[in-house]
């Protein structure tokens, strides 16, 4: 904490003596959604270049001058939080007063800035993020407050932790981690009882694209048990994203890649090449749309795609047919197929990339 506030007191610094100077003061920070600014390492994922371009929020220049109140606001906001040893949600600063902030999304960009320039990871921050991702499966661990999470006895689904750093303890038995994209999904596998029948396993949800916690998360896991992680996706361009964030992160988080990558998840499905080979209808498959298009050019160009050649074809597969299919689509064959023959046969013979 003592890290924290001295950052910030040296940006308040800096403030002081440009005011002092007859200068307009001025917030300097890296342009986290610059891919220029963005390097791919196998071991590491997204991660930024030491000397990156940076960006500057000028206090005397119209319109960033708003952007720079703002910024001196949530940072004396977080500085109070850590003086007290208190917490906030993103949600908490956003309501603390609408009207200044005008939306959440102004609040988050703000809080990935401010992280961002001071290079200190948000939850030291003291500001926890709302989180929407489900956890199952074979695991106990104990939360920050003492309170005890069993999720292994149960079919019943736990919230992933709004604080999974301070979450310790960990147990677990399982086999592997599956991660799967689709809340739909994730509740049907559970009714099928899938986290017992095979092996133990541990199922984790980000419900589409996953929120910080979730991503600690399995990170948090992968750190703990160093299991097979594995990922169920939609054969689409969103679910090949999604399973992307989780696996070599995200350019507007790359300064925390460190903490949030798992480079060794692998691409269970729904897998383009799967389509054919089990002989799936075309009529339940959906047709591309422009937007489907331009985000599967964009994720074939991208550094990390370059390594992984089994994935390449499974791309040039999507691109050819011009076809995506949700994973329910496997439910066109049986009601149960997906717990009982798809994922069995997978996990059995080894079939993911």
């Amino acid at each position: 904490s003592s890290e924290v506030l001295e950052a910030i007191e040296n940006v308040i610094q800096d403030v002081l003596k440009s005011l002092a100077q007859k200068k307009a003061p001025v917030l300097t920070l890296a342009s986290r959604s610059d891919w220029r600014n963005i390097e791919f390492k196998d071991s590491v994922g997204l991660q930024m270049i030491p000397h990156c371009a940076t960006k500057q929020i000028r206090s005397d220049c119209p319109r960033s001058a708003p952007k720079f109140a703002l910024m001196l606001k949530i940072l004396s906001m977080i500085y109070k939080m850590v003086q007290s040893n208190t917490y906030a949600t993103k949600r908490d600063i956003y309501y603390s007063d609408t009207l200044l902030f005008g939306s959440q999304s102004v609040v988050d960009n703000i809080i990935n800035d401010i992280s961002c320039m001071l290079k200190i990871p948000r939850r030291s921050l003291h500001i926890l993020s709302t989180t929407k991702g489900f956890v199952a499966g074979n695991l106990s661990y104990t939360e920050e407050d003492g309170t005890k999470v069993n999720c292994t006895c149960t079919a019943t689904v736990f919230t992933v932790p709004s604080n999974v750093q301070g979450i310790k303890n960990l147990i677990s038995h399982a086999k592997f981690i599956l991660i799967v994209e689709k809340d739909a999904t994730f509740q049907r596998l559970l009714d099928d009882d899938f986290c017992n029948k095979l092996s133990p396993c541990i199922m984790i949800t980000g419900r589409g694209v996953p929120d910080l916690n979730t991503r600690l998360l399995v990170r948090k896991l992968w750190d703990s048990f160093q299991i097979p992680i594995f990922a169920l996706m939609d054969a689409d361009p969103h679910g090949v994203e999604i399973m992307c964030i989780y696996k070599y992160g995200s350019v507007s988080m790359s300064f925390e890649a460190h903490h949030l990558t798992v480079p060794s998840i692998k691409w269970l499905g729904l897998l383009p090449s799967d389509l054919e080979r089990l002989n799936i209808h075309k009529d339940v498959l959906i047709p591309f749309t422009k937007q489907d298009q331009n985000k599967l050019a964009s994720i074939q160009k991208r550094p990390y795609i370059a390594c992984q050649p089994m994935w390449k074809k499974e791309l040039e597969i999507m691109a050819a047919s011009k076809l995506k299919a949700e994973i329910q689509v496997l439910t066109s064959l049986s009601s149960d197929y997906l717990s009982r023959v798809y994922l069995p046969n997978k996990l059995q013979f080894g079939g993911w990339l």
